[in-house]
């Protein structure tokens, strides 16, 4: 199959049969993945604060810093998370928070060493691009500084958090006071140059266009021509409740459409994730012949997709057995993808 153009994606999304664009996804994932293997992660979201000067619209978790309840997590706090994590077989976390204006990038390094020290065998999956460019303009400081820095005291990889859509006008609209596409682009190239594998993801269906969805996957697929740095694309739908942008949820149909669509043009990452967690386990199996290989994380703790009255919980037995029943043999793995079984 030739490499599809923007152009030719957008014609797919108008045109083409709901349940032929999902044949042709999952042909294609059989091509990436002949065995029918089905991957997936145990760890855990731990969000160390609340508290963010950005007060992005769809977000429905953050606290601004002069409101009450806003927290950070202290370390004793977060080694309590990630030994009970360990305790239910877990051996990675995503640590992530917000734009917290009194935290300098020496507390982070604090908290990557203390893990490290304490948890020599848990993979710290840590952070997000607009934290990381936060850090670097607060410190003045560049981008190459601050994650050589983070990667010295121990992370291990970073998260695709903060791409929402990776189109300006759309980032004006949801998250004025956040960074640029270019600006996300530039932390996963940098990361990448220095060896840190990173994934990346899609929020959609709130006032971006199928045009916007596609300019966004085309800059990811470009980036990954240059670097090879994506272990994954991870999209999933907004959550509207609770936010200040209100729209009508996107159906799981248009769902499963746009997961087909983008296993087909994102031809150079390797793995595409089945959003469980917005979608609900049902829909997940499904995205199995979507052109999904992966089945995310159980995600022991969730905060942020909770924060908006949605939250779905996986323990590990019931994940597997999930994966079974749609046919495939569940796999545990590492952020790198590569197999534990």
């Amino acid at each position: 199959m030739s490499r599809l153009t923007p152009r030719e994606a957008l014609e797919l999304w108008t045109e083409e049969d709901f349940f032929l664009l999902g044949q042709r996804a999952h042909a294609f994932r059989f091509k990436l993945h002949p065995e029918p293997i089905v991957t997936y992660i145990v760890d855990r979201n731990i969000n160390y604060t609340n508290v963010c000067v950005s007060g992005c619209k769809f977000c429905a978790f953050y606290c601004a810093p002069e409101k009450q309840g806003g927290y950070v997590l202290s370390f004793e706090e977060l080694g309590r998370k990630v030994e009970e994590t360990v305790s239910l077989g877990g051996y990675q976390i995503l640590l992530q928070g917000g734009m917290h204006p009194d935290l300098d990038l020496s507390f982070y390094e604090k908290m990557l060493r203390f893990l490290k020290q304490n948890f020599p065998q848990v993979a710290v999956h840590g952070f997000s691009p607009p934290e990381i460019i936060f850090w670097a303009e607060k410190e003045n400081l560049s981008l190459k500084e601050v994650i050589s820095r983070l990667i010295a005291a121990g992370l291990d990889s970073i998260p695709g958090g903060g791409a929402e859509i990776l189109v300006d006008r759309v980032r004006e609209r949801i998250s004025p006071r956040k960074y640029s596409s270019a600006k996300w682009l530039e932390v996963m190239e940098t990361a990448h140059n220095l060896g840190l594998k990173t994934t990346a993801t899609m929020m959609f269906g709130h006032v971006e266009s199928i045009e916007d969805r596609i300019e966004h996957l085309n800059k990811l697929r470009e980036l990954q021509d240059k670097t090879g740095g994506f272990t994954a694309f991870i999209p999933w739908t907004f959550q509207p409740r609770n936010t200040q942008i209100k729209v009508e949820e996107v159906s799981s149909v248009e769902y499963l459409r746009f997961l087909a669509l983008s296993r087909l043009f994102l031809d150079n990452i390797p793995n595409l994730q089945a959003s469980w967690v917005t979608q609900g386990p049902k829909v997940g199996q499904v995205a199995l012949f979507w052109g999904a290989n992966d089945f995310g994380s159980t995600m022991i703790e969730e905060n942020v997709v909770k924060a908006t009255g949605v939250s779905f919980r996986l323990p590990e037995k019931e994940l597997r057995r999930l994966i079974k029943q749609a046919g495939f043999e569940p796999k545990r793995r590492k952020m790198d993808y590569s197999l534990l079984e």
